[in-house]
């Protein structure tokens, strides 16, 4: 219990800093989100309807900063996080909402994916060290790893899209198409995010490969996996239930980070197929001088690694219980 106790309060205090943090940001920034609409028109526009902006966009107020700074946790809390600029005059809850299943589609399952194969061979190439699929798997997946992210996905558009034409040169679905659960509709996504989710999962299952290989590699070292061969346990479960169990551990942090980052999507990759994620749509906030979207990207960004880690911290309390009592 303590260590939930401890766990939790790391967490909300956490928490708390990165909205404080995310609260002044935008404050301390010359200009507002109506200046910077307004400067699309290149200065015609009447102070009128600059302070009308200025009061849609909520910066025109007559509160206290501290009067202010609570209003923001309360908005935080039920999801208003004013306008956006991008996508004027849609609310900003609105436009995450629409790329976000984009996203934890595409990124959040390739992520996983490549967590799981990577760590299978990981694994697998240590139990056999020496073995051809040690000699040759790990040394390609790193290799591949070590590429751009947008050097393969432009690679991929060159060879699968143009060349040979199996797929889409990029978007998430065909243009003039109408969003549904029909199975043609579901195909034609599963089509058009073949290559990006191809992309994202050679340029990542590398590091998996290696990391899990390293630490299978020194857990076999230790005396109680020399004890269970002693005592005639199968090789199977000497493998699972007692090496990967271990080896597994230290993986569950940086597992827990990429899954917090699936939300800021593979920009670079979600930009080179224009697919309508997060990471696009954080892409195209920094270039609009979009405020109010950046700003609940980041922080939608932050609460999802927070909650990512503490997941990963409860989930090695299970498998470890040496960690419950130490710190």
């Amino acid at each position: 219990m303590r260590f939930l106790l401890r766990r939790l309060g790391f967490f909300f205090i956490t928490l708390w800093a990165a909205i404080t943090i995310n609260f002044f940001i935008p404050r301390l920034m010359p200009g507002n989100p109506a200046e910077a609409l307004i400067g699309r028109f290149h200065g015609r526009v009447s102070g009128q309807a600059l302070g009308a902006l200025e009061v849609a966009f909520g910066v025109k107020t007559h509160q206290s900063l501290l009067e202010q700074y609570f209003k923001y946790l309360g908005d935080c809390l039920t999801g208003h996080f004013g306008i956006s600029l991008s996508f004027f005059p849609e609310p900003v809850s609105s436009v995450i909402a629409s790329a976000l299943p984009w996203t934890l589609g595409l990124v959040g399952v390739t992520t996983i994916l490549a967590f799981i194969f990577g760590t299978l061979i990981g694994a697998v190439s240590a139990w056999r060290r020496g073995g051809a699929m040690d000699n040759v798997l790990p040394p390609v997946f790193v290799v591949t790893s070590a590429f751009p992210y947008f050097w393969i996905a432009m690679m991929s558009v060159l060879v699968f899209a143009v060349v040979l034409g199996w797929f889409p040169t990029g978007f998430g679905y065909t243009a003039g198409a109408t969003p549904s659960f029909s199975p043609e509709f579901i195909g034609d996504v599963l089509r058009h995010a073949f290559l990006p989710a191809l992309t994202i999962l050679i340029t990542s299952i590398g590091g998996w490969v290696l990391t899990m290989r390293n630490n299978m590699v020194t857990t076999l070292a230790e005396d109680y996996i020399r004890m269970a061969r002693a005592k005639g346990l199968s090789s199977r479960r000497i493998m699972f239930d007692y090496a990967s169990r271990n080896a597994i551990l230290p993986n569950l942090t940086g597992f827990a980070m990429s899954l917090g980052f699936v939300i800021s999507g593979a920009i670079l990759v979600e930009y080179v197929f224009s697919y309508p994620g997060l990471g696009f749509m954080l892409l195209q906030a920094v270039q609009n001088e979009d405020y109010p979207l950046m700003q609940a990207l980041f922080l939608l960004i932050t609460v999802a690694v927070l909650v990512a880690v503490l997941a990963a911290d409860l989930l090695t309390a299970v498998l470890d219980p040496r960690t419950r009592t130490s710190g």
